[in-house]
């Protein structure tokens, strides 16, 4: 099942993916959010497979997709955790899990414009599974990770590469505005297998990035079960799962970076894709 916050002029809505419409689950069952519908899915599942087939009240190509989760609680990334990308990136693969944390004020929407911050001109891009959590969980064992994951969608962790490798802290370059599209929608995670998916990225059409999440160096569930000894997890929380060789950062020939025109794709097989525009930041204040 494949779950899309939209708005179709009107506010933002929920609604259920059918093929190239939606079906509009706020004016069904009054759900505001992705997240009251995670709150509510026990309740709510059986119902939407049984109208999924036959319902349908907007044509995808009519609305303004969102992210699926607008203000996530916690965005958590995973850093090398492809080993082609360690290589290319002269690092050794991680024998234990390396994490960042990306500002909630980060996310961004599926094909909405990234900004190139007025302060940098190394902006860069990392095609990503994006994992995101369905149940409040702490000290989860990995043969039970699966169980607290809602589904999967496609990311892309835009990263401002000088200002995230001046310290040895990456978070504060990682967590620009703008800098983490996701969606275009929520694949349930009964109707994927996370671990066998093709992932690409193109830069104004040229494929820059080609794997599979197979190569995962640590596998979803992996990450859950580490990041819960940590934290307790809850819903709506995102994780980022990390990126294949491919980064303009380590390009053939030195490094090739994002400008303002370039359009940036991400597609994941069985997911869908993201498509977002680089725009130039003003650099003006802004004070509310």
């Amino acid at each position: 099942m494949q779950l899309a916050q939209f708005t179709s002029g009107n506010g933002p809505r929920v609604g259920l993916v059918q093929g190239e419409s939606l079906v509009d689950l706020t004016s069904r069952f009054d759900v505001t959010d992705m997240l009251e519908l995670m709150a509510r899915w026990d309740a709510l599942q059986a119902t939407l497979q049984a109208i999924r087939e036959h319902e349908q009240d907007f044509a995808l190509a009519k609305v303004r997709l969102l992210a699926p989760v607008t203000r996530p609680g916690k965005i958590f990334a995973i850093g090398l955790n492809y080993a082609d990308h360690c290589q290319e990136a002269r690092l050794a693969v991680p024998e234990h899990q390396t994490w960042f944390t990306k500002a909630g004020s980060s996310i961004n929407g599926p094909f909405d414009s990234i900004e190139r911050p007025a302060v940098s001109e190394q902006l860069d891009y990392e095609a990503e599974l994006v994992a995101i959590i369905g149940h409040r969980c702490r000290n989860v064992p990995k043969a039970r990770a699966q169980e607290v994951v809602f589904g999967y969608c496609v990311g892309n962790d835009v990263s401002v590469r000088d200002w995230q490798l001046l310290t040895t802290q990456w978070c504060l370059g990682k967590s620009f505005d703008h800098a983490a599209p996701i969606g275009p929608w929520i694949t349930t995670a009964d109707a994927v297998n996370p671990h066998s998916l093709g992932i690409r990225s193109f830069v104004n059409g040229q494929k820059r990035q080609s794997s599979n999440t197979r190569h995962l160096v640590f596998n979803v569930f992996d990450m859950v079960a580490y990041l819960s000894q940590a934290m307790t997890l809850e819903p709506g929380d995102v994780i980022f799962t990390g990126t294949p060789m491919g980064v303009g950062l380590h390009f053939p020939g030195g490094p090739v970076f994002l400008k303002p025109g370039d359009v940036v794709r991400v597609e994941i097989d069985r997911l869908g894709a993201i498509e977002n525009r680089v725009e130039a930041g003003s650099g003006e204040p802004m004070i509310s």
